[in-house]
């Protein structure tokens, strides 16, 4: 055991001196890597920091329907049941909740904090109010509630003679839904491509350190020493240019992060939030470092087994 680590380490030391012989042609090639890895880790970034708030919102999609400001409260109650005739006639699994006008008029206050110029406006200004709301799987007693029929059944609720407006809620989310899944999807198939550059940079960084140690290598081999012992430091010069390169995409999205959240607070004020993008977190920075170490491994392993092989 002691024999393999002290190998091991030797090999660890001779690929650091072998990367710090050509500094120049190590800080460029690190930092070819680290552009090509910046981008996928700024793409994974965003997509965790926005993952939360998405999963904070209702999928179900949502029918808000307005009943007329005079509107009295028995005729109100008495609507009820005809919404439910329609939702019933329609086919659709739904349930409905009355919200009275003075409960939309506090959660307004509570949320907005607007609770002073809400005051000013004297009588409440919000109608009642029906929120009818779409099992999203197949049930007993009921069809899925698709966007042709909420369309459909939002039409006939928009006859009704106590209905002020009708609204379609929540299909928006549905759609920021669909649209975090295309951006998975295309950051994978970034990180792909990127991860083939990343590779190919450091096949060629290697293929270049072993061109130069061409007849150094020759004399070992004819010396004795075996293919795993020529090849090695290669290995480890390139997961320490992976590891490298990983340091520094890391560090280069962490800088970037702070002009971008001046940037996004101006945006997220007009909304009453404070979002802001913050860094990976650590388990995830660990899992991309040992991923850009592993490409470095690669790169130098495909490297290696062709001009090594050719040379010994």
């Amino acid at each position: 055991m002691k024999t393999w680590l002290r190998q091991h380490a030797a090999a660890c030391s001779d690929a650091l001196k072998q990367l710090l012989r050509t500094p120049g042609n190590f800080f460029f090639n690190t930092l070819v890597v680290a552009v090509a890895l910046a981008l996928p880790i700024a793409g994974l970034t965003v997509l965790e920091n926005v993952r939360p708030i998405s999963g904070q919102l209702a999928i179900e999609p949502e029918l808000s329907l307005f009943l007329k400001t005079d509107t009295s409260r028995s005729d109100a109650a008495a609507t009820a049941k005809s919404i439910k005739n329609i939702i019933r006639l329609s086919g659709i699994s739904a349930r409905v909740a009355f919200i009275p006008r003075e409960d939309a008029l506090f959660s307004l206050q509570k949320s907005t904090g607007l609770s002073d110029i809400l005051s000013t406006l004297g009588d409440n200004p919000l109608p009642d109010a029906y929120v009818i709301s779409f099992e999203q799987h197949f049930q007993l007693n009921g069809e899925r509630a698709t966007p042709d029929k909420i369309q459909a059944l939002a039409a006939k609720l928009q006859s009704m003679a106590n209905v002020e407006h009708v609204q379609i809620d929540s299909l928006w989310i549905k759609r920021l839904s669909a649209l975090m899944q295309l951006g998975q999807f295309t950051l994978t198939l970034l990180a792909a491509a990127l991860g083939v550059v990343v590779t190919t940079v450091i096949f060629n960084a290697t293929r270049l350190q072993v061109m130069s140690h061409q007849a150094e290598l020759m004399v070992i081999r004819l010396l004795g020493a075996s293919n795993h012992y020529i090849q090695r430091p290669y290995y480890y010069a390139g997961v320490i240019s992976g590891l490298s390169a990983g340091l520094v995409a890391l560090g280069m999205v962490v800088l970037t992060l702070q002009p971008m959240n001046h940037a996004i607070a101006d945006f997220a004020s007009l909304y009453a939030s404070e979002f802001q993008l913050v860094p990976l977190s650590m388990p995830i920075s660990l899992l991309l470092l040992g991923t850009s170490s592993a490409l470095g491994w690669f790169g130098a392993f495909l490297s290696v087994r062709y001009h090594v092989g050719k040379l010994c």
